[in-house]
């Protein structure tokens, strides 16, 4: 089949997919959410709202399940080390997410007087995981102050308060700013009325939100210091973090792979152009707004990547222990089973969203949300 360092390579393309994916379409979920009190003036306007997402929202949310399960299998010591250090992070995320599927369930369910407390938990089932991914990745370029025993236990300093830091909390802006332009490019599309007006507002403002704070993060990424490794790699060697070295540059770093590989200036250039496209085409191509909305979404994740590239959990406190995309990962045989298994499902996923897709598109608008109370959320 494919030899281990190619797999270890494809591996890396593969989460990168599935997190673009998760953002472009769980994310106009979650942006849609949290632009629920200002794009929907009254329950109409709100139920319009939550209708436009959520007969698509769980089929969505497989993208972030199975990049999570893509993580644990790909690169099981990241899991472990991850997944302990950004604990309070990860249950904040989740308890936003369950809050998800009650308010969608029982908003039209409750009361009058009692789905404000429904709309206040899809605001922050929208908001609070947009905001904290953008904190982690920001805590990335930083380096988080981990350890590794000669057995590969990680050990773990600092604390969830650590990880609120002012460059942080900027790329948690830049996520949060375009998930929340992706939904309402998708708002643009499904709605129509006041929401599709307002939706359209918010779009413009937000792109240029993401264009401003996206500028900022690079020109701040530039003047961080960043990792660089100077021992030699062998791709297809068994992983073992233990087995290189690691200096710390002063800045710059993170910056080196655009001049050493062309082609990943592609990256930043799309997220810009993305997001002008948003501003230029909301308001008159509908479908052309939500695909560049979605362009900018593929243009930033992909800038992050292939700025830490190869560096996946770098290591602040000790940068030699850094978790690579040649050092943390399975073994060649999970790696192989594990590409048989994504070359066989992974079409099916996307034959059953595009099916999905088709079968309940449409615009919607008040007048069909009273035409059809009983059967809509």
């Amino acid at each position: 089949m494919f030899d281990y360092e190619v797999l270890k390579l494809l591996w890396w393309v593969l989460v990168g997919v599935l997190l673009i994916g998760f953002a472009i379409t769980d994310g106009y979920d979650l942006g849609a959410a949290g632009l629920l009190p200002i794009v929907g003036k009254n329950d109409n306007e709100r139920r319009v709202v939550v209708n436009a997402v959520a007969p698509h929202w769980d089929g969505n949310q497989v993208w972030l399940v199975t990049a999570g399960g893509a993580i644990f299998a790909a690169w099981p010591m990241v899991y472990a080390t991850a997944f302990s250090g950004f604990y309070w992070a990860m249950v904040l995320v989740l308890f936003a997410l369950l809050m998800r599927p009650m308010a969608f369930e029982y908003r039209s369910k409750v009361e009058p007087h009692q789905q404000k407390w429904c709309d206040l938990a899809l605001f922050i089932s929208g908001t609070v995981p947009s905001l904290v991914f953008g904190v982690a990745f920001g805590n990335l370029f930083q380096g988080y102050d981990f350890n590794l025993d000669t057995f590969l236990r990680s050990t773990l300093n600092g604390s969830f308060w650590s990880l609120l830091n002012p460059f942080a909390l900027l790329c948690g802006v830049v996520s949060l700013s375009m998930i929340l332009m992706q939904g309402a490019c998708w708002l643009g599309l499904r709605t129509e009325g006041g929401v599709e007006k307002r939706a359209v507002i918010a779009a413009r403002r937000l792109a240029i939100v993401v264009i401003v704070a996206f500028a900022v993060a690079g020109f701040w990424v530039a003047h961080i210091p960043g990792f660089e490794i100077t021992s030699v790699i062998d791709g297809n060697a068994a992983s073992n973090p233990l087995h290189k070295t690691v200096v710390v540059v002063e800045s710059g770093r993170w910056l080196a792979n655009y001049s050493k590989y062309p082609i990943t200036l592609l990256a930043p250039v799309l997220g810009f152009l993305g997001a002008i496209g948003v501003i230029l085409l909301a308001g008159r191509k509908a479908s052309l707004t939500f695909i560049s909305s979605s362009i900018c979404q593929l243009g930033i994740i992909t800038t992050a990547g292939a700025s830490l590239f190869p560096f996946i959990l770098p290591s602040s406190s000790n940068p030699s222990v850094s978790l690579t995309v040649w050092d943390a990962t399975s073994s060649q045989l999970t790696l192989g089973i594990m590409t048989f298994v994504a070359a066989v499902f992974v079409p099916i996923i996307l034959a059953y969203t595009t099916w999905c897709f088709y079968k309940m598109w449409g615009r919607i608008g008040v007048k069909h949300i009273e035409d059809n109370g009983h059967s809509l959320y």
